[in-house]
């Protein structure tokens, strides 16, 4: 009796203070690792979650000797004003236009340009290359745009220079609106090729290379190895950047595209932030500006959500 009254006891589990401790003394054994994300953790909030808090300017008349919870409701008022003006269907145009061009020409061009650099069997070639194509993206936006004048210049300008001696006639590049769009996206893909190849090249060293000894010997031509091992290998890479380009298809740096516009070009060079540069805060219309900005991100915010939903549509490889 009393041995089946003992098999029936509950199993003497250990109490729920001790598992806790031995669980915080294993994080805590690790505290170098938490030391290490410390800084980037604090970085984002300070730098991109907390500047939320002043978001609410947007629906808000800002007057500064009020403060940002003392100034008058106005909800949509701002937003309103926007759609309503005679240059917002230009400025999303341009601002669309510009964002689209760069995705199309400025995304593929670094995968191909990983794949080429991948195929060279010369080490010192390979990095030679590697190393001047990665240079342009140290270049401040500002020395790239002045470079860009000079080099682009119509009467002292060794592109037109060049042009002249072929016989075709000299180009104001900067000044028309034409060249406006050609210009920004060729001198992007040019300066960010490098740079943006190195993700690839990763993704690329981390194929299996059983895979192409097998290619070699079912006797695949170097053609087929990229169609059929390369670019399936780096397809996961490609589609989660894809996703975070289109996400930014809308948020076009401001410095570049206020340095290259002009009287000239302004036609097509007005995109979002400089119209929110002239219109918001050249005349200390911060709520203005605030609004304009808001509707921005959510634009993008959008389209990242539908190029992930795409995706994840299409595919196994998805942000979310």
């Amino acid at each position: 009796m009393g041995a089946d009254i003992d098999m029936k006891q509950p199993p003497n589990n250990p109490p729920v203070k001790s598992r806790a401790a031995k669980i915080f003394k294993k994080q805590l054994s690790q505290w170098q690792l938490y030391l290490l994300v410390l800084l980037p953790v604090a970085h984002m909030l300070v730098f991109a979650y907390w500047p939320m808090y002043g978001a609410q300017i947007a629906f808000k008349d800002f007057r500064a000797d009020l403060g940002i919870w003392g100034s008058e409701w106005v909800g949509l008022k701002h937003f309103i004003r926007f759609f309503e003006n005679y240059r917002f269907s230009r400025v999303i145009v341009n601002t669309f236009r510009l964002g689209v061009t760069g995705l199309v020409f400025g995304f593929p061009i670094p995968i191909l340009f990983a794949i080429m650099l991948n195929e060279l069997t010369g080490q010192r070639i390979k990095k030679a290359i590697q190393t001047v194509s990665f240079a342009p993206y140290f270049i401040s936006v500002t020395v790239l745009v002045g470079m860009l004048f000079m080099f682009l210049d119509a009467r002292v300008g060794p592109i037109n220079n060049l042009m002249a001696m072929l016989g075709g006639e000299r180009t104001s590049f900067m000044g028309e609106r034409d060249w406006f769009i050609p210009v920004f996206v060729i001198s992007g893909v040019w300066q960010g090729m490098g740079y943006s190849a190195v993700i690839y090249l990763a993704a690329l060293s981390g194929v299996d290379q059983e895979l192409y000894e097998a290619a070699i010997i079912d006797g695949a031509s170097r053609v087929q190895k990229i169609y059929y091992i390369d670019i399936p290998g780096i397809s996961p890479t490609i589609v989660i950047l894809l996703i975070l380009s289109a996400g930014q298809v809308m948020n076009i740096g401001f410095e570049k595209a206020f340095l290259m516009q002009n009287g000239l070009n302004q036609e097509v060079s007005e995109i979002i932030s400089t119209y929110v540069y002239r219109s918001g805060l050249l005349q200390m219309q911060y709520s203005f500006s605030s609004a304009v900005g808001l509707f921005n991100s959510v634009m993008n915010c959008t389209l990242l959500i539908v190029t992930n939903l795409i995706a994840r549509q299409l595919g196994e490889t998805s942000l979310f």
